[in-house]
């Protein structure tokens, strides 16, 4: 039995004369769709035999890690950079997890847990790896049974990537590669914004967004390559935009999410003319924790 919940779409009613349609990833036991990948990355390690899991995160890819290493019996260190609030630290600990802070950014967390990998070890990255790739990627093998007709668009927050590529991986499997994907930023995270427009990984000098969970300074390389093979156009929005959407969407779904999730939200919300040329619209709501 997987770790990870089907979860649920709801209707988001907009009146605009559109299906808008939330998958409901921060429903999840972890509070994120980052238990997808992380589950099937973690239960690969282990036929491999790793004996022990270490992840960095800047809080959702750390419960996930954490939650499943406690469903799966094995001791888990999570590495959490110094932005990461200590209520996330407290449920990392709840979980059984040894949480560690260090850096100012996930970008220093990842250094120092990679440091801690021995032979009998095996990382956890939050984004960039071809098995959580693959277990995101079910989100779309659900929403192929959920929805009565095919997205034309899919809107969903970007960090490091991971979420695109394996969003862009479930529509190459689905036989749905001509639907559109949203990939929105906000302003202080834009890291694959900025990769796309100049044609080449960029890594930002700093983090400057209250969404932490979007802040990785350089997406993974196959998130860009995804970008610009595929039908994916980078979208930002504003920090207060995105906290805007968190109240909106609370009101209309009695769900709270984190900012990193409001953002994709926010485009709903606040520029209508965004999505105005689509008719069947899916926003991955990727978490809340």
């Amino acid at each position: 039995m997987p770790l990870y919940v089907k979860t649920p779409i709801i209707d988001l009613h907009l009146g605009q004369g559109r299906t808008v349609q939330c998958k409901m990833e921060a429903y999840q036991p972890s509070g994120s769709f980052k238990l997808r990948g992380i589950e099937n990355l973690m239960k690969r390690a282990l036929a491999d035999g790793a004996e022990r899991f270490v992840s960095s995160s800047g809080g959702n890819a750390g419960l996930s890690a954490a939650y499943a290493g406690r469903k799966l019996g094995m001791g888990v260190t999570v590495v959490v950079p110094q932005t990461t609030p200590p209520f996330i630290v407290g449920r990392l600990e709840e979980e059984g997890a040894k949480a560690t802070v260090h850096g100012e950014s996930w970008d220093e967390a990842h250094t120092y847990a990679l440091s801690l990998i021995n032979k009998n070890t095996a990382y956890v990255p939050p984004f960039d790896h071809p098995k959580l790739w693959e277990g995101h990627a079910t989100i779309v093998d659900e929403l192929k049974q959920q929805c009565t007709e095919k997205p034309d668009l899919i809107v969903l927050s970007v960090g490091g990537g991971g979420l695109l590529c394996g969003v862009v991986e479930g529509l190459v499997r689905n036989g749905w590669e001509n639907t559109h994907i949203l990939a929105v930023e906000t302003g202080g995270a834009a890291s694959l914004y900025k990769s796309v427009q100049e044609g080449r990984l960029v890594t930002l000098t700093a983090i400057e967004s209250i969404a932490t969970s979007l802040g990785a300074k350089k997406v993974t390389a196959k998130a860009l390559e995804y970008a610009q093979q595929y039908n994916v156009t980078p979208y930002l929005v504003t920090d207060e935009a995105a906290m805007r959407a968190c109240v909106l969407f609370a009101d209309a779904s009695r769900t709270l999410v984190e900012p990193a999730c409001g953002a994709s939200l926010s485009v709903l919300y606040d520029d209508p003319r965004i999505t105005e040329t689509y008719r069947n619209i899916v926003v991955i709501v990727c978490g809340g924790a």
